[in-house]
Order: structure tokens, then sequence, then C-alpha cells
């Protein structure tokens, strides 16, 4: 695993354009038992569109590990609207839940999407409209409306909101002696990759804002540890932090005015947090032990921290208070606990945890103390992420002595992998909604 931070020159490269096919490949290796059963009828099309939209969805809702979808392969209706659809054939089939829909050319390379999500009521002969919407995009925002549709479904049937249509940020290094680093942009599912920087030395610890406009890293350019913030879209960028010694781990507020930072100007690495408007720090930990992966509470009230004050220099989490300033530690199982975040609901905390000798995804449960590890993976596990709407937990792993992203579930059950194509994947970030 990847547990020590490198210290290096960070150098900006020329950013190469990229396709929109999928860096990372996802890959289901474990879901739900019982998973929710769904068909998505393949979408009526006039004109030949540049993403297939209802296979976007199929792939979304499968991948999520939740629902079992019957698509073309098992289908042989293939109604467009409520009225062409059979209640019959698809209870039947197995399935209350039933997508159907048209992606219809309006011409200049844009298109008009919609969709329905039915509900084939057992023991009656007509169908329910859950859900109906139209869109009209563009040819280039097909993927994008695709996920959206999904994250309405996903939420219709569980009650939860879908993160389909959010982004994911990550280090991908190629090659070796001498290595290329960069910090890409996807979709959640790999597609859309954009480089936001391309460098001859290892690039770090990327966070996302809490509007999703911004990513926060670590840079070494100049042989000097520096943060930046640099804004997605238009790819401007800022320093924000270049005092001597360690600048790393930035962790913005849930509020986006402020970032957490670890900073050894004073000798051992403490915990800082910066105003980004006056550059004011204001002092968190001031003390000899190693401070390090600062995590806000979803309220902004708290600070999660691994420190090795707990003496035998083993690393355990600890939680700062902004109202008491107090200072608790949180983990208690195994000696060693690092990198931990809070859950949305901020009952619990996703951290590393080892057994064993082995580094797994755990969840930390605040008010019992207990700690229930998610990944099963046969190699260490690290830098964890949590979906924003709490389900999933993304981090990275080896598998088959490659470095790359994978996916579990709050609670275990629900696993995937996402291999990188064009190298080897680290240190994800996943964005808000």
């Amino acid at each position: 695993m990847r547990k020590i931070i490198s210290l290096a020159i960070f150098a900006l490269t020329l950013i190469l354009p990229y396709s929109a096919s999928a860096i990372l490949s996802m890959e289901l290796t474990r879901g739900v038992a019982g998973a929710i059963p769904i068909a998505v009828v393949p979408f009526a099309q006039s004109g030949s569109a540049e993403q297939d939209v209802s296979q976007i969805v199929t792939n979304d809702l499968q991948n999520s590990g939740r629902f079992n979808v019957f698509g073309k392969s098992a289908l042989n209706q293939f109604p467009s609207d409520a009225s062409g659809v059979s209640a019959d054939y698809f209870r039947h089939l197995g399935t209350d839940n039933v997508v159907v829909g048209k992606v219809d050319s309006l011409g200049g390379g844009r298109y008009q999407v919609s969709f329905q999500l039915l509900d084939m009521f057992k023991g009656a002969a007509n169908v329910g409209v859950v859900l109906t919407k139209k869109y009209a995009v563009s040819g280039g925002e097909l993927r994008d409306v695709a996920h959206h549709i999904s994250d309405l479904i996903y939420q219709q049937i569980t009650g939860t909101p879908g993160i389909f249509s959010t982004k994911i940020a990550y280090v991908v290094v190629q090659g070796t002696n001498p290595s290329r680093y960069l910090l890409e942009v996807s979709d959640q599912d790999g597609y859309n990759p954009r480089p936001l920087l391309n460098s001859g030395e290892p690039i770090m610890s990327p966070a996302w804002s809490p509007n999703r406009r911004q990513i926060a890293y670590v840079s070494f350019e100049n042989r000097q540890a520096s943060i930046y913030v640099q804004d997605v879209a238009s790819g401007a960028r800022r320093q924000v932090s270049q005092y001597p010694g360690i600048n790393g781990a930035p962790a913005w507020s849930p509020d986006g005015r402020k970032l957490a930072l670890v900073l050894s100007k004073s000798g051992s690495p403490n915990i800082y947090v910066m105003d980004l408007a006056s550059r004011k720090l204001t002092t968190i930990t001031n003390d000899s032990y190693i401070n390090t992966e600062p995590a806000w509470s979803p309220d902004g009230r708290a600070l999660l921290f691994t420190s090795s004050r707990g003496g035998n220099s083993h690393p355990q989490i600890y939680q700062y208070s902004f109202g008491s300033g107090s200072i608790t530690r949180l983990s208690y199982d195994g000696d060693y606990n690092a990198r931990a975040s809070y859950t949305r609901d901020g009952k619990y905390v996703v951290m590393i945890h080892r057994v064993s000798g082995m580094f797994y995804i755990a969840l930390l449960n605040l008010d019992s103390g207990t700690t229930q590890v998610l990944s099963s993976s046969t190699a260490d596990s690290a830098s964890p992420s949590i979906a924003p709407n709490g389900s999933m937990v993304l981090y990275d792993t080896v598998y088959g002595g490659h470095n790359e992203l994978a996916m579990v579930s709050a609670d275990g059950r629900i696993q995937l992998r996402l291999p990188s194509r064009n190298g080897e994947a680290q240190d994800p970030a996943w964005s808000p909604l």
C-alpha cells in the first residue's frame, strides 16, 4: 500500500486531448443478493445518435449492484412508451419496474430524449407511470442526460439520490524510470476522462470543493511542496500554500471558504485551517506528534485527523471540536487506523484499518465504537473517498500487480473494480453531487 507520502518536484507540461471513451473500465465483482429487477427497453431512435442512452442507463443501474437489469438481450418486446407496454409480459418476465423511452433527432446535432419509468401493478391490467421526463440536448450531452435519467430512476426506487452524474478525480502513473503522473477527472464510470495536470513528478491528494468547480491538490514545483487550487472548467489555478517543509492533505470546509491542511513550518506536521480569502491560518494542533489527513464533519463543527499521539508511533483517528477546542480519540480497534472521513450523516467514519498485517477499508460506528471491514481485497487498500450519497466508498488497491481503483458499498455487499487502461490509478476523490 502507498502509505508513505512522496516529496518530489512537480512539473507542468502540455495537456493532451482525450477521447470520450473510458479510461477506467468498471467491472461489478459482487452485487446485492436479491437485487431489484428492472427492465430497460432499448430506446426508440430517429436518426443516428452519438450515444446509446438506454445502454448507458442499463450499465449504470447494473453496475450499482442494486439492480438486476433486463436489457436488450433478455427482451422480445420493445415498446417506446406506456401505451405499448404489456403489463402481463413484464410481470411474467419477473419485473414490476420498466423503463421505456425515445431519442428523436431535432436536427443540427440536437436531440429530444424522453423516458418513462413504469410500474406493472400486480394483478391489474393497467400500467402505472411513475416518472416521465423530456430533455432537449446536444449530441455531446447525451451521456450526461443518460446518467441523469439513471439518477432519477435510482432515487425513485431506492429512496437514495443517485451518483451516476458525479465525477471522480484520481492520479494515473504511466511508465517507470521515468514515470509520468496525470491528475485526471472523469465521469464516475470512467468515461469522459480529462487530464488537469501532466507531470514528470508525483501528484498527490486531490480534493473537490463543495461546489464541484475546483480541486485542491499537492504539487512539488521548484523542489518545494505546495498546495494549489485549480478551476476544473478553465484550468486556471492559484497557489495557496508554500510554507517551508510539508504542505499537504488539503480538505475543503463544507462551505468552501476554508481549507484544512498539514504544515510542518514549525517542525512536526500539524493541522491548520486556512481562510482562503485572507490566507489567515488557524492552528488546530500544535505539538511534536505526527498529525495529518484532516477531514471535516458534515456540519463543519469538527475535524477528523490521523495522529501518532496515542504512543508506539501507531496512527489512530482523533476528532477536534471547534466549539470546545478539545481533541478526542475515536479509534481503538487495532494498531493502525488512518485516512478517515465522515459519512454523510456523521454517524460513521470510513478509514484505513489494519488487520493481521493487511490494510482494508473499514467503517467505524461512532455510537458503538465497533469497526466493520468493508473491502475484501487480497491486497492492501488505501485512500478511501465516500460517494456523496454515502452509498459507496471509492479507494485504490492492487490487483494482479497493478494499482487500480475499486468501490465497495457502505454495507460491504457490493464491490466493483475500475482497472485503468492507460496506467496505474491511485489516490481517488469522489466529487459532490
